[in-house]
């Protein structure tokens, strides 16, 4: 099993520990949204150092396009060269994405510059310690992978207009061997009701319907790892995409979990052999309401079969 303790070195790259694997595989993950205008984004981050490779970039949308080619913003770099004798922990790649660590493990300024396009200065702030990932049969394997709410707060430019964020989301970090074929299907469910209430689970398909196979439930302060859960969902007849999600769960200490979540908006990412269908989702988390994100991931042939077969 990997390290179960987010260290203050893990703020920094951990290309010494990937020996010379091919598909040796870090991430950097940071969403935030704007609930009033409907409005979801992402920074991510993914390095491959034994082929010096960096890839990702910024997304950002709304209700009105979901196609990453007519969302609001779009960028999704794949091969371009990791800056030399920088790490992690203050670095401006060359996707545009720019993070500095203000406090260990906790804080950190963000920023990203693609001329008139789209300028952003932010900061995460957490609220919570990392939460490591404890399941291997989650669909991240036995990466080291660790989530973790925080306050986003800052602005953008986006073609001009100012937009201001202030809102409650989630980061993740990983590290581990990831190869392109290795997706199944699955789903990353996110919500946030508050800096003491909030959850993440992720799930894996089954016959019985998505079971959780890992997350957490925030409440009153204290994050317990799930035990158990449930995710159902239904959907457009006509496109396939999610128009509503129930998800159920309990942790280890038996407190429940149950979120009915409606999506916003979404934009759909084809990331090499799956498709993330990543919704930005208005939930009723046990009477109040909570913001985060459902990333619908499919292997995409499997994808292309239910809906061909669903046409038949």
């Amino acid at each position: 099993m990997p390290s179960i303790e987010f260290k203050d070195r893990d703020d920094g790259f951990h290309f010494s520990e990937m020996k010379d694997d091919w598909w040796a595989t870090e991430t950097c993950w940071f969403s935030f949204h704007h609930p009033e205008r409907k409005l979801g984004g992402w920074f991510y981050t993914l390095a491959r150092p034994n082929i010096g490779t960096i890839a990702g970039g910024a997304w950002i949308w709304d209700d009105t396009a979901h196609l990453p080619w007519e969302v609001l913003y779009s960028t999704n770099y794949t091969a371009l060269p990791i800056p030399e004798g920088k790490d992690l922990t203050d670095i401006t790649l060359p996707t545009g994405v720019s993070i500095k660590v203000l406090e260990p493990r906790m804080s950190y300024a963000l920023g990203y510059a693609d001329g008139e396009r789209l300028k952003a200065d932010l900061r995460f702030d957490a609220v919570m310690p990392p939460e490591p990932l404890t399941a291997t049969g989650s669909a991240f394997g036995a990466s080291h992978h660790f989530d973790q709410i925080g306050r986003v707060s800052g602005t953008l430019l986006l073609h001009g207009e100012r937009i201001d964020i202030d809102c409650l989301s989630m980061r993740d970090r990983t590290w581990g061997r990831r190869p392109e074929n290795r997706p199944r299907q699955a789903a990353y469910i996110t919500g946030v009701a508050s800096a003491e209430h909030g959850f993440l689970a992720v799930t894996n398909a089954a016959p019985e319907g998505d079971q959780v196979a890992y997350g957490f439930l925030r409440r009153e302060g204290r994050t317990v790892s799930l035990r158990s859960g449930t995710r159902q969902v239904e959907r457009d007849p006509e496109s396939g995409l999610i128009t509503r999600i129930k998800l159920q769960g309990i942790d280890k200490e038996g407190r429940e979990l149950r979120a009915i979540g409606k999506p916003v908006s979404r934009i759909i990412l084809n990331r090499h052999t799956f498709i993330d269908m990543n919704s930005l989702v208005r939930w009723d988390l046990g009477g109040e309401i909570a913001w985060g994100e459902d990333q619908d991931m499919w292997p995409i042939h499997r994808w292309a079969r239910m809906r061909r077969e669903g046409r038949i």
